[in-house]
């Protein structure tokens, strides 16, 4: 299927970056007239991917990330995350709860989270190469309001 829309932004892998990428992924997003619900959780669910590619990608330097969003017809929107740091050696095992190589601070509950809020949700990783988490939403088409 062949995006109608799309918009890519490649940032530092700051901690203040974050919320620079839930604020573009939102503002993409509300072309397709998103419930406040529907915002939240797709804020949610960048933040989360973003926060992984920060803490665990580059734990020790700084490096790029690369937001790409993607609208489709019928209401869907791809938000993909990817970076080019350490990877994912074993990605079924990253993706289960409570699961975490962040040390005590870290929930373990990132991928959980995002799968949560999304429709679908896709992690491809390599050692030594990096991760690209690429999630799926479709907004709903709200009926009209009285005239």
């Amino acid at each position: 299927m062949k995006a109608i829309d799309q918009v890519t932004v490649v940032f530092t892998s700051r901690s203040a970056n974050e919320g620079f990428a839930r604020s573009c992924a939102a503002c993409f997003a509300a072309q397709l007239d998103p419930t406040l619900d529907e915002v939240a959780d797709i804020k949610t669910a960048v933040s989360e991917a973003v926060t992984n590619a920060i803490v665990h990608a580059y734990p020790d330097r700084l490096g790029k990330i690369t937001l790409r969003l993607r609208l489709y017809g019928e209401g869907w929107l791809e938000l993909q995350v990817k970076d080019s740091g350490v990877g994912i050696p074993d990605v079924d095992k990253a993706r289960t709860p409570l699961f975490t190589t962040g040390g005590e601070e870290r929930s373990g509950m990132g991928f959980t989270i995002m799968e949560s809020f999304m429709d679908g949700l896709k992690v491809r990783s390599q050692p030594g190469k990096g991760t690209a988490v690429t999630m799926r939403k479709r907004i709903a088409r709200r009926a009209a309001g009285p005239k």
